[in-house]
């Protein structure tokens, strides 16, 4: 029991670390600009330009090959990892004000980020030390293993169901505004509360209707037996452009996506750390 008292202590004094919340208010300024990047990425499809990849892993790509891009590449992996660790302590001993169940699905929330964090901080890591594929053709190569597999369809159409439900989680939390329980608007003027608040609901509704498409992507290419469907945000955004007045709704979802970018940049400042 000591133990565990000890360990959960440590972690509290992680979490208030000011090195750590200044290493992931930085993180906020980089995953900004790896949505900006994504959202010109998303534009380019949208006008039938060529991208090769049209995700983060492709925006982090662009990034690199400006000057100095690598650096600003290295900084914002190291940024993904501080907020990385900064979730996984919020999901440990996190969320006080809390209780019940709110603070056991706000845990839940905080350990989801944590992943996600840790995935953005690993493909940026892949992107510094030049890895040659990119990530919508691993995501198809890994789909078209795990299919190959005893139960394996099953698997891959249960991930896209949860990806699905994530995008669906994510208009949600965005409509109902959810994410400003998470800022200090009392440190806000009344204009820049009005600002985050529209420019957080088209963010994660955008966020959220690409990683829906994606999710019954995955899901129909686990029904059909087609790899080549599952190439994750790419696909989606490329599945969305060829739809009835898909380059206006495309241009829409970039436009939400650069929105997301933006509060990233407001979250920094006003994120509670």
């Amino acid at each position: 029991m000591s133990l565990t008292r000890s360990a959960g202590a440590t972690a509290s004094r992680t979490a208030d670390s000011r090195w750590l919340e200044l290493l992931a208010r930085a993180g906020f300024i980089g995953y900004g600009i790896v949505h900006l990047l994504f959202a010109w990425l998303a534009l380019q499809i949208a006008f039938g330009r060529s991208a090769d990849d049209g995700d983060q892993s492709g925006a982090l790509r662009t990034l690199a090959a400006q000057p100095l891009g690598k650096v600003l590449v290295v900084a914002t992996a190291v940024g993904l990892l501080a907020m990385a660790i900064w979730q996984a302590l919020e999901a440990v001993v996190g969320h006080r004000a809390e209780r019940g169940r709110e603070r056991t699905w706000e845990r839940l929330a905080s350990l989801g980020r944590t992943l996600v964090y840790l995935y953005f901080a690993w493909t940026a890591y892949k992107v510094f030390s030049d890895a040659s594929s990119n990530s919508a053709d691993q995501q198809e190569a890994l789909t078209g293993r795990a299919m190959e597999s005893s139960g394996g369809r099953w698997l891959v159409g249960l991930a896209g169901v949860v990806l699905a439900a994530i995008g669906v989680g994510l208009v949600i939390y965005g409509l109902v505004k959810r994410f400003e329980k998470h800022l200090k608007t009392g440190e806000m003027s009344p204009g820049t509360h009005r600002l985050a608040r529209r420019l957080g609901i088209a963010g994660y509704v955008a966020k959220g209707i690409a990683y829906g498409i994606a999710g019954v992507l995955v899901v129909l290419a686990a029904l059909t037996y087609d790899p080549e469907k599952a190439r994750g945000l790419d696909a989606a955004l490329r599945t969305l452009r060829e739809q009835s007045y898909g380059g206006l709704l495309l241009t829409l979802v970039a436009l939400g996506i650069a929105a997301f970018g933006v509060f990233c940049f407001l979250q920094s400042r006003y994120r509670k750390v």
